[in-house]
């Protein structure tokens, strides 16, 4: 559908392609993951959708004071690894991931499924991990249920992630078995579920977390944003979304609240199956809105 076109009311996205040693605020990078999902999917298509419903928005945050985040950041894109999936796509992405963090202060990685989160924190050299998510994604197996278990567990010596290391903010009632809640307190993740976060606050919670996944000198933290923590209502795009999730604004306030923080260095956003999207395509704005987000955050720093 083509939209209006107003020299004063400029659209976000349509960032120019990434050039490799060029210097950016922040740079894209679709990571299609979508083969070893738990459950169908056609997350591969929305990196694309989400570069599509981009334009829907300006780039202006209405402060005081006003910003034009175009102004403010140099943003590029750097496209798509084209097969993401496997060993091979594995060390694609952790390799291009590696080259773009050299290049910018933020890498923005558009998923696919949460798969992604494992190459992509190996190659921003995390050394600590926020996840916003409603479930602990510590099975098992290679699957988009085990990218935390991975980055604690089968990562390669010097790039695996220390669980006192990890904050995992939204875990939900329902979503998960006790096992894994187990797992999670005996490897000594920090857990702060969905009713805390209620309880507590965005800006209480935030501060936490941060601390201690940032923790240690030089820190470097990959966050994580499963957009199946949100309301099914708001997301009815991603498949293990379940009633009574974040609503938009909450998801929305955290993203921008934790990427204010200089030790984030690169994000994920995932689960999102822009094929099983409503007809107004709310996850998929839902899921552009948090690359805004991360902007807005990155901007205020």
């Amino acid at each position: 559908m083509s939209m209006s076109r107003d020299e004063l009311w400029p659209r976000a996205g349509g960032w120019p392609a990434h050039t490799p040693g060029e210097r950016a605020d922040a740079v894209l990078l679709g990571v299609p993951t979508w083969r070893s999902s738990l459950s169908p999917t056609g997350a591969h298509a929305t990196p694309t959708a989400i570069r599509e419903a981009l334009p829907r928005y300006s780039a202006t945050l209405m402060g005081p004071p006003i910003l034009d985040l175009t102004e403010a950041l140099r943003v590029t894109d750097a496209g798509d690894i084209t097969d993401p999936d496997g060993e091979d796509g594995i060390a694609e992405t952790v390799g291009r991931v590696r080259s773009l963090a050299h290049d910018a202060g933020l890498v923005i990685a558009l998923g696919g499924d949460n798969s992604l989160t494992y190459p992509v924190a190996r190659g921003a050299g995390a050394s600590g991990l926020l996840t916003i998510d409603a479930h602990f994604d510590l099975r098992d197996g290679v699957s988009n249920g085990s990218p935390v278990r991975r980055l604690v567990q089968d990562a390669p010596d010097g790039e695996r992630i220390d669980p006192t290391r990890i904050v995992q903010i939204g875990i939900a009632d329902f979503a998960n078995s006790a096992a894994y809640a187990r797992r999670a307190a005996d490897w000594g993740i920090r857990v702060i579920t969905l009713d805390e976060l209620r309880r507590r606050g965005v800006t209480d919670v935030v501060a936490e977390a941060v601390e201690i996944a940032g923790a240690g000198l030089d820190a470097r933290v990959h966050l994580d944003i499963d957009v199946d923590a949100a309301d099914r209502a708001v997301a009815p795009g991603c498949p293990a979304s379940v009633p009574g999730g974040l609503q938009a604004w909450e998801l929305r306030a955290l993203v921008r609240a934790i990427a204010e923080d200089r030790r984030i260095v690169s994000a994920d956003i995932a689960e999102v199956d822009a094929t099983a999207d409503a007809d107004d395509a709310r996850t998929v704005r839902l899921a552009a809105l948090c690359v805004l987000e991360l902007l807005a955050g990155l901007a205020r720093r």
